[in-house]
């Protein structure tokens, strides 16, 4: 009732680019390819490495770490939350101001609604990516504390459980990246609110700036065969 053809056809786009995403960057064919499939097998040199180190101090703080920055963002996404649901309460005043501004955006009650339950489902999944994230992170590091002695670093079974741990972490590290993603498309459904074609444009930009991030940057060159040492 509210929404207009080219309004469906941005937020069809969005959906469409939502769920395309991850097919590509996560894929068999690309996935292996990209920043996040590259890390991966460091992070089995990780747990490969630490079954040699009879102290695992270092092992544990990096995983503390992994967590903490995970709680930040499972904690900043709900004030994200709680900041959409503040926007569906005062909706007149919101409205009200935005149409005072030199470039104001004039919309229907109902659309901007809708739009707004739209931004805090975005925020809702990220919550439960990041602390789904968080648990696994958990469970790596209960994991690295049922790692074999050094002594055992060269059995099958120690070998198992590097791979297991590093399974674990890789899982973690998936859904922390699909939370982190969630924001990212946030920035894009912001455009929306300004208008359909905005709305399209900025999700584009989100798409081309993620893939960058993933087959074209700096991280990706720091860390690809071509420029490791060993590889030499």
């Amino acid at each position: 009732m509210f929404l207009s053809q080219l309004d469906i056809a941005a937020l069809g786009f969005f959906l469409l680019s939502w769920f395309g995403y991850p097919l590509v960057v996560e894929g068999r064919r690309f996935g292996r390819h990209s920043l996040n499939g590259i890390m991966h097998g460091f992070r089995t040199r990780w747990m490969e490495q630490m079954l040699s180190r009879e102290v695992r101090i270092i092992d544990t703080q990096i995983m503390a770490s992994l967590q903490n920055g995970t709680a930040f963002f499972a904690s900043t996404s709900l004030l994200a939350v709680g900041g959409s649901l503040t926007l569906l309460r005062a909706a007149d005043d919101v409205l009200r101001v935005f149409a005072d501004l030199p470039l104001g955006i004039a919309t229907q009650r109902g659309l901007w609604e809708l739009k707004v339950i739209g931004l805090a489902v975005i925020f809702v999944y990220a919550v439960f990516k990041f602390a789904w994230s968080y648990r696994l992170f958990n469970y790596a590091a209960i994991l690295i504390g049922a790692t074999p002695p050094y002594e055992e670093a060269d059995t099958a079974a120690a070998v198992r459980h590097a791979h297991r741990t590093a399974g674990m972490t890789t899982a973690a590290g998936r859904h922390f990246n699909r939370g982190q993603r969630a924001f990212f498309f946030a920035l894009g459904y912001l455009g929306w609110f300004w208008s359909p074609i905005v709305f399209i444009g900025s999700t584009t930009a989100v798409l081309v700036v993620m893939g960058a991030r993933q087959f074209r940057s700096d991280g990706l060159r720091a860390v690809s065969h071509a420029h490791d040492p060993e590889a030499v």
